[in-house]
């Protein structure tokens, strides 16, 4: 089926608005049509669903193989991928992970999002620019996005030199509410299908639909990925606290044989009968306080494998402090306790060897928090080295059968050389 990447010069061009309305006019329009995400991302991938209906994948390029990429992004209808930052900016030192490898991995061309609120001719050579800077990535049109007036529109579509799809003005309809790690998660916006309504309807009116489909390229034919399971039985925390978990490596696990259960914490339901617990990320910093009264959760945690995963980690640990500074018990699990009344951005790619546990062997990840340390003691559960090879502190925690980090594990992956790894 075919497929069209959506990018951009830079971040904050408005390629997830966009995205999002032409996913759900295009529904509308009865077009069968699906989104897929750049990089390491959580949040945007629940809103493609819920524009378009169907189920979302990460395709990251700097941790997973061009096979498993291919795996992940087939399947039936039109597929757009939204872009992460601009169209070649990648990890150091070399910009891989970039949304120019997935072009060239899937040899899907590339429609330009460009934020052309302060600019008129000068999109001419910014344009061009992108269109000429790698052979290997054909960009193939351009939306304009937060234009002012029919004349400033008139003026952007005679400057520039490759086709005009269409041009989006200003709207404060568009505007979408962010926290400090991206947009509102899709089950916390009430009005969530009003806006998709306004953005699909913005779309249909303001850019070609059907130009941007004779775009579209064909994408490779390929079997999705299935991963070793870490346990056979895995409980799954799954709600507005713990809603971090990359879809694919549970759909890997149940190709692979396991059997998988959910539960919400915030429910106070406890963790179902299983050979391995598992709490992702989330925000439990902002349901703090409800989680230390949920007794029947916590208790479920204690004496019985356990891995958590950035929030799920914190939850794991002895304390937990919020924005506010107001500290609340949590499980108890881990020598850890952490806050975020001071808040400090912790960002990038990691290679990660796990020191034993259910998760043995090499993975691919990234760690993307805020949260301040305050006490770790116990057995590190990674080595860990950064997107450019160089080591990094040992990372997470082990006591007993639990066991966690701060770190989102990707993919099994080899470790390209560093730390002895193949």
């Amino acid at each position: 089926m075919p497929g069209l990447i959506l990018a951009a010069p830079s971040s904050g061009s408005g390629k997830t608005t966009i995205t999002l309305g032409l996913l759900r006019a295009l529904r509308d329009a009865g077009i069968d049509v699906r989104g897929a995400k750049s990089g390491p991302d959580y949040i945007d991938p629940r809103f493609h669903e819920a524009a378009s209906g169907a189920p979302c994948p990460n395709l990251d390029a700097w941790a997973m193989t061009p096979g498993m990429i291919a795996g992940l992004g087939a399947g039936p209808g039109l597929l757009l991928v939204e872009g992460a930052m601009g169209l070649f900016d990648g990890a150091a030192p070399d910009g891989r992970g970039a949304v120019a490898d997935l072009a060239r991995q899937l040899r899907l061309p590339v429609v330009l999002i460009v934020d052309a609120a302060r600019m008129a001719q000068s999109v001419a050579p910014l344009v061009a620019g992108f269109a000429a800077h790698d052979p290997e990535v054909r960009v193939a049109g351009v939306i304009l996005n937060r234009i002012g007036s029919p004349r400033h529109e008139a003026m952007l579509r005679a400057a520039c030199p490759l086709p005009v799809l269409g041009c989006v003005p200003r709207d404060a309809r568009l505007a979408t509410p962010s926290r400090h790690l991206g947009l509102v998660q899709a089950e916390e916006r009430p009005d969530l299908d009003a806006f998709l309504a306004t953005a699909g309807a913005v779309m249909a009116e303001r850019i070609d639909l059907a130009m941007l489909q004779s775009l579209a390229a064909p994408l490779p034919d390929a079997a999705p990925p299935r991963f070793d399971p870490p346990a056979q039985r895995i409980a799954v925390a799954r709600d507005a606290a713990f809603a971090f978990v990359y879809p694919h490596l549970l759909e890997g696990w149940r190709r692979a044989g396991a059997e998988i259960a959910t539960f919400s914490p915030l429910a106070d339901e406890p963790a179902p009968v299983a050979d391995l617990v598992y709490l992702p990320g989330g925000y439990p910093e902002l349901h703090a306080g409800r989680l230390a009264t949920n007794r029947r959760f916590l208790a479920s945690l204690a004496d019985r494998p356990v891995h958590g995963e950035c929030g799920g980690y914190m939850v794991m640990g002895e304390t937990l402090s919020d924005a506010e500074g107001r500290t609340y018990r949590m499980a108890g699990l881990l020598g850890l306790a952490t806050s975020f009344a001071e808040r400090r951005l912790h960002l990038g790619y990691r290679r990660l060897r796990a020191t034993g546990g259910p998760f043995a062997g090499t993975w691919a990840g990234h760690e993307f928090h805020y949260a301040t340390t305050l006490r770790a003691e116990g057995t590190p559960l990674f080595e860990a080295w950064d997107a450019e090879g160089a080591p990094l502190p040992p990372a997470g925690l082990r006591r007993g059968p639990a066991q966690g980090s701060f770190l989102h594990l990707i993919t099994p992956a080899p470790l390209d050389g560093v730390g002895g790894g193949a």
